[in-house]
């Protein structure tokens, strides 16, 4: 992974992809670390972190991540979840940031040298394309360790270059009693 000092850099965090890679991993994330190790790659613009959230819920597990994320330097992209009862009547609950964190990497492009995607999904590939095509570098970090993968191989393809998430718990992995910091 080449990160240049003098490069711009941004990072969009897919909230439930890289949560599903890192409990696959056992992988406990130090947002604070992960930020600040960000930070000392080059100039970093923008640490955007995307999320569904529950709104009728009198308590969300996320919450406490989100308030500290919001508080600690994350820009936060929020909306609620929608509720609806599939063809077998069972209650399912969707809350997809996809198309909110392409608008927002195709919007920085013109702004960032480099740009760092926390997901695995596959449909990013045509939106990682995209933003290459104007000049950026991007990074996807994900893991190939799980079984199955996290990340979709053609999007793993289609980065520039791919780091695997396990790798990089002495970077910002959590260490100590559990709070976010």
């Amino acid at each position: 992974m080449y990160f240049y000092p003098n490069e711009k850099v941004a990072l969009f965090i897919d909230g439930s992809n890289l949560f599903a890679t890192a409990k696959a991993l056992s992988f406990d994330i130090d947002y604070k670390r992960l930020r600040e190790y960000f930070a000392t790659r080059g100039i970093l613009l923008r640490a955007n972190y995307y999320t569904a959230l529950i709104e009728e819920a009198e308590y969300s597990p996320l919450r406490p991540l989100v308030d500290w994320l919001d508080y600690n330097g994350f820009t936060l992209v929020t909306k609620p979840t929608k509720e609806f009862i599939d063809n077998r009547g069972e209650r399912k609950i969707k809350g997809n940031m996809d198309m909110e964190l392409a608008i927002d990497m195709m919007g920085l492009a013109e702004h960032v040298d480099h740009m760092v995607l926390f997901s695995g999904d596959g449909d990013f590939r045509r939106l990682v394309e995209a933003v290459q095509r104007r000049g950026v570098r991007v990074t996807v970090i994900s893991s190939t360790k799980t079984s199955p993968p996290m990340i979709a191989d053609e999007l793993r393809r289609q980065a520039d270059s791919f780091i695997e998430l396990s790798d990089m718990h002495e970077a910002f992995g959590r260490q100590g009693n559990g709070n976010h910091s």
